[in-house]
C-alpha cells in the first residue's frame, strides 16, 4: 500500500478555480451528472464485480450511488462533499464528509474492512490521488476491487489540469497510472464496455460499427479496475 511515486506535477494538479471545494459543493445538486446509458452501464459493472453481501464505500458519492438495486450489500458507507445528498442517498447506510484534496488519508474506516470501493464521474477531481489510491487500498480487504467509471462529463473549472484537455485514452492510462504508483494493485483493467454487452446475442449481431454509432449517441463510458493483492476467482 505505499505510494512508489507521484503521477502528477505539480502544475498537472491545478485547478482553474482554486477556491474552496467545499463550498463550491455546499448547495446540493440533486441531478444525475450523466445520462442513463452510461448509469447503466456502471450499474452492470457493479453487479459483475462485486458481490452479493460485499462491504461497499461510494467514494465521491451524492444522493445516488448506481448499485443495482436487487443487489443485498452487507452495509453501503457514502463520501460526499455534501451532507444533504448523501442523506437523501437510500442506498447508504453510513456517511462521511471529507475534502479529499485537503485530507486525502485517514478516512474513519478500519484497515481491511472493504470488499469494494467505487468512484463514478469523480476521480478527475482529485489533486492527490496518489495518496487516495493508497488509502483505498489500505481499507480494501485482499482480494477487494476499486472500480474507477468516468466520462467526458466534468465541472471544467474543478477539474485538474492533468485531465481537463486530454483524450479518452489518456485519462484511462493516468487513472491505471494511479492505481500502479500504490504498491499491491493488480494490474488495472480498462473496460469501455461492460461484459454484458458484448457477450450478448444482440451485441454480437449488431457488429463493432453499429456498437460504435451506438457509444457515439451517448456518454462514453470508461472504467479502470484493480484488485487489492488478487483478483479472486
Amino acid at each position: 500500500g505505499a505510494v512508489l511515486r507521484e503521477v502528477l506535477s505539480r502544475p498537472e494538479r491545478t485547478k482553474l478555480d482554486g477556491g474552496d471545494d467545499l463550498a463550491f459543493y455546499d448547495v446540493p445538486r440533486f441531478v444525475k451528472h450523466v445520462d442513463a446509458d452510461f448509469l447503466d452501464k456502471v450499474t452492470e459493472l457493479y453487479r459483475q464485480r462485486i458481490p452479493e453481501g460485499a462491504a461497499v464505500l461510494d467514494l465521491c458519492s451524492s444522493w445516488v450511488s448506481h448499485l443495482p438495486p436487487e443487489v443485498y450489500y452487507s452495509k453501503v458507507v457514502g463520501h460526499g462533499m455534501n451532507p444533504s445528498e448523501l442523506a437523501r442517498n437510500p442506498r447508504l447506510t453510513a456517511a462521511f464528509v471529507r475534502d479529499l484534496n485537503k485530507e486525502p488519508e485517514g478516512w474513519p474506516l478500519e484497515d481491511r474492512s472493504l470488499d469494494a470501493v467505487v468512484c463514478c464521474v469523480s476521480v478527475q477531481y482529485l489533486q492527490q490521488p496518489e495518496r487516495v489510491f493508497a488509502e483505498i487500498y489500505r481499507v480494501l480487504k485482499p482480494g477487494g476491487v476499486c472500480i474507477i467509471t468516468f466520462s467526458n462529463r466534468m465541472f471544467y473549472s474543478k477539474a485538474i489540469a492533468a485531465w481537463r484537455d486530454a483524450s479518452g485514452y489518456a485519462r484511462c492510462q493516468l487513472v491505471r497510472q494511479y492505481f500502479q504508483a500504490v504498491s499491491g494493485f493488480t494490474e488495472p483493467q480498462v473496460l469501455t464496455e461492460t461484459l454484458g454487452e458484448a457477450g450478448s446475442l444482440v451485441g454480437r449481431l449488431l457488429g463493432p460499427l453499429t456498437r460504435l454509432l451506438q457509444r457515439s449517441s451517448s456518454d462514453p463510458f470508461y472504467a479502470v479496475v484493480s484488485y487489492r493483492n488478487f483478483r479472486p476467482e
